[in-house]
């Protein structure tokens, strides 16, 4: 007899996710059953797994279960490689932890163990904020070849826990004139590969000391997306980057499937509105807050 496991679906700006609970690690998935579950035409389909774990059960949240933190997000993409973070996946992962009652939020931030590292969570007025941490602009360009924008374009390589190279575009016609259905090339290949967002900067950029930009990603082991939370801080800081020392660090992006907001900010920020988070040190990081939607609960048998 197949095995039967539960699972909810979810999704953040329309970046969807088949939720699989397994609290004590006793569930060993495949890269093919990640596939089947994912497929949107023979399973649940979603473009990721997020299987929720104890830290303690499993080898690569060991260190964060000895600091304390009680849970691991397991990320797979929707061929079944592992992934380092998913910045909407780990708002629905909090978003499912609260409504079932193994974690709360109501208290203060929600720390939950990645392979990225230990993000912080915290409500916000879009939904949940997770502190993405300190990123790094890579200095070398990438030549990023994609169907339907002609010439190859340079791209700039920004690291936030997991690998992307964000293209600017002209205009919002050449924006929407992106073939990604077919995977952009890069060149050089980045060795664990990358995701590649596409943005066009708003007219005017900035108002009211906030950046705007529009941005449609293609996701690593995925394809394209309607919403990637990670790409989306990462392309607020390459325009940020490109804008200058005078850009703001408040930044709202429009997904294919709503907006985010994206902050930077500094341990000096937190502590003069009097915020104690002792995992903050003297870096700039990242924060990239939204929606996080659940939006039915079932049974599936594994392929």
């Amino acid at each position: 007899m197949p095995q039967t496991i539960a699972f909810t679906k979810g999704h953040g700006t329309g970046n969807d996710f088949v939720i699989v609970p397994d609290r004590d690690g006793e569930l060993d998935l495949s890269d093919d059953q990640v596939a089947v579950l994912c497929d949107r035409r023979f399973g649940i389909g979603g473009d990721g797994i997020l299987r929720v774990v104890r830290a303690a059960a499993v080898d690569e949240g060991a260190e964060a279960a000895a600091s304390g933190v009680e849970w691991f997000m397991d990320y797979r993409n929707a061929d079944g490689s592992r992934a380092e973070m998913c910045g909407n996946g780990i708002r629905v992962f909090a978003r499912y932890l609260a409504e079932v009652g193994w974690a709360s939020l109501d208290d203060g931030p929600l720390r939950i163990a990645t392979r990225a590292g230990v993000k912080t969570l915290t409500r916000s007025d879009l939904g949940f904020e997770v502190d993405l941490g300190p990123w790094r602009i890579e200095s070398d360009d990438v030549l990023v070849r994609a169907r339907g924008i002609g010439a190859p374009r340079p791209g700039l390589g920004v690291d936030v826990g997991n690998p992307h190279i964000v293209v600017a575009l002209p205009d919002h016609r050449e924006l929407e004139a992106l073939d990604l259905g077919v995977l952009p090339q890069l060149h050089p290949e980045p060795p664990h590969g990358a995701n590649v967002e596409f943005v066009v900067p708003s007219d005017p950029l900035v108002r009211d000391g906030v950046g705007s930009i529009r941005m449609r990603v293609f996701e690593r082991g995925v394809g394209e997306t309607l919403s990637c939370g990670t790409g989306v801080a990462a392309a607020a800081l390459a325009v940020r980057h490109w804008a200058g020392p005078a850009a703001p660090d408040h930044w709202t992006v429009e997904v294919p499937g709503g907006t985010l907001g994206v902050r930077m900010i500094s341990i000096h920020s937190l502590r003069e509105h009097s915020i104690q988070r002792p995992d903050v040190d003297g870096e700039q990081h990242v924060l990239l807050s939204g929606p996080a939607t659940l939006v039915y609960s079932g049974e599936v048998a594994l392929a």
